[in-house]
């Protein structure tokens, strides 16, 4: 699997529940969070700066999931990335 043009294939991370009050938040419930964390699977030809493995943080808005070979990824453009680890 091989992101072409300016899109990126990325793993979600799963970052761990935020606490309030001693009470874990879910994911759903945490609507504070803006970003998500994510590594890098594939770079289209046109993404400069972003290699795979890398780790990066984009708008949780972004993009769509795709299954491939029973594995689940996200397809995001390069200009969703915020941060890069």
């Amino acid at each position: 699997m091989k992101a072409v043009n300016n899109y990126i294939i990325i793993n979600k991370i799963k970052i761990k529940p935020k606490k309030v009050s001693g009470l874990e938040l879910t994911e759903s419930q945490n609507t504070d969070v803006r970003y998500l964390k994510g590594e890098i699977i594939s770079v289209g030809n046109d993404v400069v700066g972003i290699k795979s493995g890398d780790i990066v943080w984009y708008d949780k808005h972004a993009g769509h999931g795709i299954e491939f070979d029973g594995n689940y990824y996200y397809v995001i453009k390069h200009s969703d990335v915020v941060i890069i680890e």
